[in-house]
């Protein structure tokens, strides 16, 4: 059985060569998993790292309870790390935080307020701690993404999230994914609720964005995504009696 379904929140951390930071982020997890509105596990997900981070990994899952990991073949991305991490999750809600600890944990409470209601629920970076080129580049991005997806969102780039685990199973993959989770959402007939968060400077480790991963690439995909939401296939059932909960009924 999948120990993520004894929980009823797996909060996925997509890990790439972070090894300096492993030590503050299994602190900082540790500390507010008691303090969790809903049970809640970790699930770190190793995407390649080539620096040591997966020993660091295992050995958080060895010394503290309700942490987990997997480790994928080879470096994917951040959207292949977040897709593995969903299709290894079997609890009702699954999260996001990055590594670098730039958003806090805690504020996972704040989210939790709302999962009922809302298939997704994402932070909004409301006092942003980067460099003034580094705002300018996300804002510019995220101007361009409105306008081609017409989903609304203020602050996609935020890495402080949840969503309901169903629902995101049945995302379609494809690289840059992840700064498309409202239109995806909205696109499977969700609702998406946004709210300020917390955010700190990072102090371990280097971006893994730069110019070009940060203002081409999804400059391309949101082509890529206005193509796939016209051709996308979505099934909604009416009725089955394949399940074992249908069997019975019919007995």
């Amino acid at each position: 059985m999948n120990r993520t379904a004894n929980y009823e929140l797996t909060i996925l951390v997509p890990i790439y060569n972070e090894i300096e930071g492993l030590e503050p982020l299994g602190k900082q997890l540790s500390s507010f998993l008691p303090t969790a509105k809903k049970k809640s596990c970790v699930l770190l997900v190793d995407d390649g790292s080539n620096d040591g981070s997966l020993e660091g990994i295992k050995q958080l899952c060895k010394e503290r309870a309700h942490f987990f990991y997997i480790q994928l073949a080879q470096n994917g991305g951040l959207s292949a790390a977040l897709k593995a991490g969903i299709d290894y999750t079997d609890s009702p809600y699954v999260g996001y935080i990055d590594a670098d600890l730039q958003t806090a944990p805690e504020d996972f409470n704040v989210l939790l307020d709302f999962v009922e209601e809302y298939e997704l629920v994402t932070g909004v970076r409301a006092q942003r701690k980067d460099s003034f080129f580094k705002n300018f580049q996300s804002k510019v991005a995220n101007s361009f993404r409105r306008m081609m997806t017409n989903d609304g969102a203020t602050d996609t780039g935020c890495p402080l999230k949840i969503m309901h685990t169903d629902l995101a199973k049945q995302l379609p993959l494809f690289t840059g994914m992840h700064r498309f989770f409202p239109a995806l959402i909205q696109l499977l007939q969700g609702k998406v609720k946004e709210l300020p968060v917390q955010h700190f400077p990072r102090e371990t480790g280097t971006s893994k964005y730069h110019l070009w991963n940060r203002l081409w690439s999804p400059f391309v995909d949101c082509f890529a995504f206005r193509w796939m939401r016209k051709r996308v296939i979505i099934n909604r059932i009416a009725d089955e009696n394949v399940t074992e909960s249908a069997k019975n009924k019919l007995n």
